[in-house]
C-alpha cells in the first residue's frame, strides 16, 4: 500500500460513514474524496519523496568504512533536512569511536602477541577463546575451540581453573612439563568479564535478566632457570662442599706438616708441594666444571639456533684426543660417512660432549686398545619425528656393572670413587654430558658388558630443512676412517 493509499484511506471511510448515515449524500460524498484526494497528493507525494531519499542514503551508510562515505542527501523538506544532518552527524561520530576502538583492539592484539609469556583466554565451559603466539609455540597452534584440559593436564592447574570460573578468586601456583625437557612454570589464573558484556546465553529478555558470562585469563610464566639456580645452590652446598673438603684438609695437613716437621726437610717438601699441586688442580676442575654444569642447566630448555657440521667437530676431537691417548698407548679412530647431516646445535657444547666421552674412554679403556669414534646418519632421530645423527663412543675397557647404568649421569655419581679421583675425576664429565644433549632435544644412551668395555650413543635430530634420510648409512663403506 503506498504513502497516498494510506493517507486516502481514513478520508474515504469518514465520507462513507457520513453517506450511509444520510449526512451526505454519495455524491457529495464522492466530491469530496475527490477534493480531499486532489489537496493531499502534492503533500504526500512532496513527503514521500523526501523519505525516499533518505532512505536510500540510510542504506548507503551501511557501506564498510573502507568504501567513500555517500553525499549528504538534499531533501525538499527543512525537516528531512534537519534529520539529515542529524542522522549524518551521529554516523560521523561513530564512525571515529570505531576507528578509535579499532586502533585500542589493535594495540591491545599486538601487546598480547609481543608477550614472551603464553597466555589464554578461557571461556564459561574452560574452553580457549585466545592465545597467543607464545602460548601457540609451547603447545600448538590449535589451542583455539579446545578444552584447557587438552593441552594442560596438570590436575591442580585445571582444580584452580575451575574454582576461578566458578566464582573463585584469582589463583598462583606452579606445575612441572616433564617434556621434552623438565620446565616449571608459574601459572596465574584471574578472572575478569567478557568484553562484550553477554552471556550467550539467557532469554533476550532486556539488559536485566543478562548476566556477564565468567571468563578466565590464563597467564603462565617460565620460572626454570629460577628453580635450577635455587637447585643448584642447594646441590652446590651438598656435594661440592663435600667433594671440596678431602683436597682442602690435604692442602691444610701438608702446610701444617711443612711448616713443622719437614721444614728443613727438601725431599719432603718436593714431594708434598707435588701432591699440594695435584690437590688444588683437582679443586680447580672441580669449580670449572661446577661453572660450566651451571651455565649449561640454565639454557637447557632453550634450544640452540646454530648449525653444527659434526664430521668437523669430531675430528677436532679425535686430533686432540690422539695427543693424550698415546701416553697410555690407546689408539684413537674415527670413523665418519661422506655426507653427514648437519644438526642444530652449538658447536663448542657439542665438542665439549664428545670431548668428554673420549676422554672416559681413554681413562677407562685398557692401555694398548682401540676408542672408536663411529657416527652416522639415522632414519628416525632420538624424538621420533624425522632423521638425525647418531655418533658412538666405545672403549674397550672392564666394563660398567648393569646397576650402576641409570645413574652414572648423577652429579658427582662415581662408580669407582678411588679411581675416579686417581685420575683427575670430578664426578660432573657425563652430568654435563646429559644436560647438553637434552638441551640439543637429543638422547644418550649408555651400554656395557664385563670384560668387553664401554659403548656411549648420542643420537642428535638432523636440521630439518635437509633432506630426510631413508635408509642408516654406513659409516665405514664409501666413508672416512682415520686412526693413530
Amino acid at each position: 500500500m503506498g504513502p497516498f493509499a494510506l493517507v486516502m484511506a481514513p478520508i474515504a471511510a469518514i465520507l462513507a460513514i457520513l453517506a450511509a448515515t444520510t449526512a451526505l449524500t454519495a455524491v457529495q460524498a464522492l466530491a469530496g474524496l475527490a477534493g480531499a484526494a486532489l489537496l493531499t497528493a502534492p503533500v504526500v507525494g512532496y513527503w514521500y519523496r523526501d523519505v525516499l531519499i533518505l532512505g536510500d542514503w540510510l542504506r548507503q551508510l551501511e557501506a564498510p568504512e573502507s568504501a567513500a562515505p555517500p553525499r549528504p542527501p538534499q531533501p525538499d523538506s527543512a525537516a528531512a533536512r534537519r534529520l539529515a544532518g542529524a542522522v549524518g552527524r551521529l554516523h560521523r561520530s561513530w564512525r571515529t569511536r570505531e576507528r578509535h576502538l579499532s586502533r585500542e583492539l589493535q594495540a591491545a592484539d599486538a601487546i598480547i602477541e609481543a608477550l614472551t609469556d603464553p597466555l589464554l583466554i578461557l571461556d564459561a565451559d574452560r574452553t580457549v577463546v585466545r592465545a597467543n603466539d607464545a602460548a601457540a609455540a609451547l603447545y600448538g597452534d590449535d589451542w583455539v575451540g579446545r578444552d584447557l584440559a587438552d593441552r594442560l593436564r596438570h590436575p591442580d592447574v585445571l582444580a584452580a581453573a575451575d574454582g576461578v570460573l566458578a566464582g573463585g578468586a584469582a589463583r598462583t601456583l606452579d606445575f612441572t612439563e616433564p617434556v621434552p625437557v623438565e620446565r616449571v612454570y608459574e601459572v596465574r589464573i584471574t578472572p575478569f568479564a567478557g568484553a562484550d558484556g553477554g552471556t550467550g546465553e539467557g532469554d533476550g529478555a532486556g539488559p536485566d535478566r543478562a548476566v556477564r558470562r565468567p571468563r578466565a585469563l590464563v597467564a603462565l610464566h617460565d620460572i626454570t632457570a629460577i628453580k635450577r639456580s635455587e637447585q643448584m645452590r642447594a646441590d652446590f652446598v651438598a656435594n661440592a662442599s663435600h667433594e671440596l673438603r678431602t683436597p682442602l684438609s690435604s692442602l691444610t695437613g701438608f702446610i701444617e706438616t711443612l711448616r713443622g716437621p719437614a721444614r728443613e726437610d727438601a725431599d719432603a717438601r718436593d714431594r708434598f708441594l707435588g701432591i699440594m699441586e695435584q690437590q688444588a688442580g683437582r679443586m680447580n676442575r672441580l669449580i670449572h666444571d661446577l661453572l660450566s654444569l651451571s651455565r649449561i642447566e640454565l639454557d637447557e630448555h632453550t634450544p640452540p639456533t646454530g648449525r653444527v657440521d659434526l664430521a668437523r667437530v669430531l675430528g677436532t676431537v679425535a686430533d686432540l684426543a690422539r695427543l693424550r691417548a698415546k701416553e697410555r698407548g690407546v689408539t684413537v679412530v674415527l670413523e665418519t660417512p661422506e655426507s653427514l647431516p648437519t644438526v642444530p646445535g652449538d658447536p663448542d657444547q657439542l665438542t665439549q660432549v664428545f670431548q668428554n666421552l673420549v676422554d672416559n674412554a681413554i681413562n677407562y679403556g685398557r692401555p694398548e686398545t682401540e676408542v672408536t669414534i663411529r657416527a652416522r646418519a639415522v632414519a628416525r632421530a632420538a624424538d621420533g619425528r624425522g632423521a638425525g645423527v647418531a655418533v658412538t663412543v666405545r672403549d674397550r675397557g672392564e666394563g660398567i656393572p648393569k646397576a650402576h647404568l641409570p645413574r652414572l649421569t648423577e652429579r658427582f655419581y662415581r662408580v669407582d670413587p678411588a679411581r675416579s679421583r686417581a685420575i683427575g675425576g670430578t664426578g660432573l664429565g657425563l652430568a654435563i654430558v646429559k644436560h647438553i644433549v637434552s638441551r640439543h632435544r637429543g638422547r644418550l644412551s649408555i651400554e656395557s658388558e664385563i670384560g668387553q668395555g664401554s659403548t656411549f650413543t648420542v643420537f642428535l635430530p638432523a636440521e630439518r630443512r635437509g633432506p630426510r634420510l631413508s635408509e642408516p648409512a654406513d659409516p665405514v663403506e664409501g666413508g672416512h676412517r682415520s686412526g693413530t
